[in-house]
């Protein structure tokens, strides 16, 4: 299942120690920032998905589809349900009602409240 997790191996684009890092702490700071900078950085909210949901040939739109079919056996009818799979069209990407955050980065989102200092 899943799918919302970073397919890149072994890139982190949050951070700064990786397989090849320098051997101070700045170098990691300044390879995180130049890695943020660059095109392959990663936002941090979410505004659209891939859906999991198909169209039929009807224009309908629903997660899976099935068919009644007859099975006649013994001289008994039977009617089973028959899952569609083919002819099928994925709906596509659609915009999520508010952002979210993406899954990959790394802060830890809480609120604080103030203590009263003597």
């Amino acid at each position: 299942m899943g799918g919302s997790g970073s397919k890149a191996k072994g890139v982190w684009p949050f951070s700064g120690s990786g397989a090849a890092g320098g051997d101070s702490a700045s170098e990691g700071n300044e390879q995180s920032v130049a890695r943020l900078k660059s095109s392959r950085n990663a936002a941090p909210f979410v505004f659209t998905r891939r859906s999991s949901l198909y169209y039929d040939e009807d224009g309908d739109l629903a997660h899976e589809f099935y068919e009644e079919t007859v099975v006649t056996k013994n001289g008994r009818k039977k009617s089973k349900l028959k899952r569609i799979q083919k002819n099928l069209i994925p709906q596509g990407v659609v915009k999520l009602d508010h952002p979210c955050i993406h899954v990959d980065f790394p802060i830890i989102l809480c609120e604080v409240s103030k203590v009263a200092q003597d």
